[in-house]
């Protein structure tokens, strides 16, 4: 079985040779200190017993990026504005690991907006996609290419892919919890012209390729709740979720799901409505259990994460202990465990090589 097929059978319920299984990155500064336990870039490959996927993310940012700009420097803290068009405050000394200050948005204005709409949403695949990543090459043939595998193509619309993450990005969290309020037609336009954006440049992607699954990127969920009320995301944003997804499943493509942190338990039942049938990460320092989440919504819902990451900086006693936890979902299907983040820095070198190597165990390779 290759990993294409393996995923399909899986992701379906149906018997595979072992459970897939991913890594789901690492910080810099986590790669920067394995670094130092004897991790050689270029050499070393701790994920490599996972099972190999491709695809993309990067197409749906603005295109093209605001120009990188440092407004003010300190020794410790640095003010620009970032390719997203952010005004953003950040540490020197921990730029990943720490949360910068967002200080101001790119749009406040609906003739922001659709300046800034027709700027840098322009659903162009050359310009997107391009000949390696938007350098306005071939880049049918980068599909084609990236396709040829033997492995699940995946499209995470990262950052601006939704319709309340790249909202946020546009006007901050907490202008656009208000703009539900205030102005709710607002909100409906950059919804709409996201939708419009998404299926675009989808379309003419699957002119090209197929694609074995698409996610959704809102990140829209805090420790404890919602950063909206369900009711909320019912009615504005699911008629968005079910005409993009309309349109993709008439394309062909089967797992459309979505990426959010947090404590997501009471949007569930909101995206399955929606059509949608996966979703990850599960962040379990945020009360989500894959198990509860599989008993409660059942095998209409895959999974995909799930592993508490903090284990991973405890050593493998409680690297054990965890995968143990999660194994019970591994004979069912319908789950593809990775961590329910990237690796943080407080993950040696070696308790991340040991938990890869202990999951391919738990997985059955």
């Amino acid at each position: 079985m290759n990993s294409l097929e393996r995923f399909h059978a899986c992701m379906d319920y149906q018997p595979v040779d072992h459970t897939p299984f991913w890594g789901w990155g690492a910080w810099p500064e986590t790669i920067e200190r394995w670094q130092a336990e004897g991790f050689v870039p270029g050499r070393d490959d701790p994920d490599a017993p996972c099972d190999p996927r491709t695809g993309a993310g990067h197409w749906f940012f603005p295109n093209p990026p605001f120009e990188h700009k440092i407004i003010e420097e300190t020794d410790d803290r640095v003010v620009y504005v970032n390719h997203e068009g952010i005004l953003m405050k950040e540490r020197k000394d921990q730029r990943w690991s720490s949360m910068p200050q967002f200080l101001k948005f790119p749009v406040e204005t609906r003739e922001e907006f659709r300046q800034f709409w027709a700027e840098r949403m322009t659903p162009d695949p050359a310009a997107r996609i391009g000949g390696d990543g938007g350098d306005g090459g071939d880049w049918k043939k980068t599909l084609r290419d990236l396709r040829a595998a033997p492995m699940p193509f995946i499209v995470i619309s990262d950052r601006w892919g939704g319709f309340f993450g790249p909202l946020r990005n546009l006007v901050g969290v907490e202008n656009l919890c208000m703009l539900f309020h205030d102005d709710p037609a607002f909100v409906e336009e950059m919804m709409d012209a996201n939708a419009d954006f998404i299926i675009a440049l989808m379309g003419q992607v699957l002119d090209v390729i197929a694609i074995d699954a698409f996610a959704f990127w809102e990140d829209m969920a805090y420790n404890h709740a919602p950063l909206i009320s369900p009711d909320h995301v019912r009615r504005f944003m699911l008629p968005r979720y079910r005409r993009v997804g309309d349109f993709l499943r008439s394309r062909g493509v089967k797992y459309i799901g979505l990426d959010s942190d947090g404590q997501i338990d009471s949007l569930i039942p909101v995206w399955l409505d929606a059509g949608l049938n996966f979703l990850y990460p599960f962040e379990v320092q945020s009360g989500m259990d894959v198990l509860a989440v599989r008993k409660k919504y059942g095998r209409e819902l895959r999974i995909w994460g799930g592993v508490d990451k903090r284990a991973l900086a405890k050593g493998p006693a409680a690297i054990d202990a965890e995968l143990r936890r999660v194994a019970p979902l591994i004979p069912e299907g319908g789950f593809i465990p990775h961590t329910d983040h990237s690796a943080p820095p407080d993950i040696s070198y070696p308790n991340y090589c040991y938990y890869i190597q202990q999951l391919a165990k738990v997985c059955g390779k």
